[in-house]
């Protein structure tokens, strides 16, 4: 990124930190960024990691020459004369570079909300998404709709390209601005961001996660809530799940601003819904109560999941909100093509389907994941991060061939499985070393039938056995192929 100097012309909003003692926490992506780009404001900025290792230290050696101090070692004491605090999302609003900035009065906020603070006057609306659930594929199905619309974005925030460096348009050779960006936001971003005010935004569910970073579900709801204040078009909520509408209620926005809901049934009136296997729209035409505006086919959705239409229609109505004309709609959902590890086809074998939902990383994903597909071999487990398995599994259980369970917390799905499906046979693979995921295939394998597909959807985090859910996925595709490639 060379030495991170930013040029502004006209108004200049970055005179804000100017001159500030500005501490960075955490030398992460987003981290740097910000880091660069504050200094690039001028700023003096120092970073603080709790690491000490040598690739923090040949990071820090870098930032040096950038002008950038670096504090390896001691992340929970404030440096002397902080002005602002700027965290990675990542850290506890608990940790105690964040009490000792609460004791001595200075502000913390997050990466966001610099590059909220970084925008110029003619700077992109946002059209942010957040919820459980979904917003990966949901972003990135609104940034394909508004490619197809003509219209120059980024899908940004908590992907992407660090959205300081696509505020300040660092990750453009060619120097054109943006018309508009789709911006994901997890909650914990939402929870740094005080002052971000969308065009428009979406709540696509809620459900529990992440409680050990907020402390509540009522805290996690709260900061998934921030993503509708100040809206300025429309509040886009899930009919089916009346917590999402709950938020946009209690959301302070701008006067005429709108609650649109989206609906896997057929639309009323201000919402989004499908009809005959088509998805319309009765939000965004001249008159609500009598028309509607045919957007896509379900078949124009991929993959055509429940949750994945639930998906589409969202985007499509941020979309919508922002003046996109139908046909972009379809021919977005067209072009659209999934990140990996979300219910994504692998191979047929044997007659049996094998998905790989390795991104179903909590119940709720699960749950979704399971409702697209019967009968199903479910293979499940991990890290279950606090979660209880009793409703999932109750609400899966006629859908269930069988199960294979792995990692390090099985036996609460097993457990859950006993007392909600204890007919269902389950296959307990007691094994971490590399041939583990080979085992598991080999089981659910011998539980299918023709007809049935073969799930990867674990309900849990992957840590406790791979780097991440990508490995995770990974694993199982390379062990369906082998099964591919026996041909049996």
């Amino acid at each position: 990124m060379g030495s991170g100097q930013v040029t502004f012309e006209g108004t200049r909003p970055a005179d804000s930190f100017a001159g500030q003692h500005i501490t960075v926490a955490g030398l992460g992506v987003s981290g740097l960024s910000a880091a660069r780009a504050l200094a690039g404001c001028g700023a003096h900025v120092t970073v603080v990691d709790g690491g000490d290792d040598d690739t923090r230290r040949r990071t820090a050696a870098v930032l040096a020459e950038e002008g950038i101090a670096v504090r390896l070692g001691d992340a929970d004491s404030l440096p002397d004369g902080t002005d602002l605090v700027v965290t990675s999302p990542g850290w506890k609003p608990s940790s105690p570079l964040f009490a000792a900035a609460a004791a001595a009065d200075v502000e913390v906020i997050g990466d966001v909300e610099v590059a909220w603070r970084l925008r110029g006057p003619d700077a992109a609306p946002w059209l942010a998404v957040t919820g459980t659930n979904g917003k990966t594929t949901t972003t990135r199905m609104l940034g394909s709709i508004l490619r197809a619309a003509g219209l120059r974005t980024a899908e940004v925030g908590n992907i992407g390209t660090p959205i300081v460096d696509v505020v300040l348009g660092q990750e453009r050779a060619d120097g054109a601005t943006h018309d508009v960006l789709a911006v994901e936001l997890s909650s914990y971003q939402l929870h740094w961001a005080p002052s971000v005010r969308a065009h428009s935004a979406a709540v696509l569910n809620l459900a529990p996660d992440h409680l050990d970073w907020h402390g509540s579900m009522a805290a996690y709801a709260r900061d998934k809530g921030r993503v509708y204040e100040g809206n300025r078009v429309a509040c886009v909520y899930n009919t089916a799940d009346r917590a999402t509408e709950d938020l946009v209620r209690e959301a302070d926005v701008e006067e005429g601003c709108r609650a649109v809901g989206f609906t896997l049934g057929p639309p009323g009136p201000s919402q989004l819904g499908v009809v005959d296997g088509i998805l319309v729209d009765r939000a965004f035409v001249a008159d609500r109560q009598r028309q509607a505006q045919e957007l896509a086919e379900v078949s124009d959705v991929n993959p055509p999941a429940p949750h994945n239409i639930a998906n589409a229609l969202a985007a499509a109505a941020l979309a919508r909100a922002f003046g996109v004309p139908a046909a972009a709609v379809r021919d977005g959902l067209r072009a659209f093509r999934p990140d990996a590890h979300r219910i994504s086809h692998v191979a047929d074998v044997d007659s049996v389907a094998y998905v790989d939902d390795s991104k179903a990383t909590n119940t709720h994903a699960a749950e979704a994941s399971l409702a697209a597909y019967e009968p199903v071999v479910w293979i499940a487990g991990g890290l279950a991060k606090g979660a209880s398995f009793d409703e999932l599994v109750a609400s899966a259980a006629k859908r269930l061939r069988g199960v294979v369970l792995l990692g390090a917390d099985r036996a609460l799905i097993g457990e859950a499985l006993a007392r909600h499906a204890p007919e269902v046979p389950v296959v307990d693979v007691d094994r971490t070393d590399t041939g583990a995921m080979s085992a598991v295939v080999g089981a659910a394998r011998g539980l299918a039938r023709a007809g049935d597909t073969v799930l990867l959807a674990p309900a849990c985090a992957s840590m406790d056995m791979f780097t991440n859910y990508n490995e995770r996925g990974d694993a199982f595709a390379a062990a369906v192929r082998e099964l591919d490639s026996d041909g049996a």
